[in-house]
């Protein structure tokens, strides 16, 4: 069987469903996690407070924003600096 990764939010939204009222045999079967590792999660991930994931997911799509924009001022910059070349060697 192969591994799947879940970020905390995620792990968290499964602990929602389960404070929900889901039963663990069906998170189980729909998330395709063992019993252990959700009783591991909710041991581990229910102390931390929803917020604190909530913060992280934000500032890591800020995170990928600011690369993007950051790529996007690189590109340009390198189109600028060609074609001030191009203007000085004539």
């Amino acid at each position: 069987m192969s591994k799947k990764r879940y970020t905390e939010s995620e792990i968290h939204k499964v602990l929602q469903e389960f404070n929900n009222g889901t039963t663990i045999s069906s998170i189980i079967t729909k998330y395709g996690i063992s019993q252990a590792t959700f009783y591991n999660w909710r041991s581990k991930y229910s102390k931390l407070s929803n917020s604190k994931t909530e913060e992280e997911d934000k500032l890591k799509k800020e995170n990928e924003r600011l690369k993007l924009m950051y790529a996007e001022l690189s590109l340009e910059n390198l189109e600028l600096k060609v074609q001030l070349r191009k203007l000085t060697n004539r």
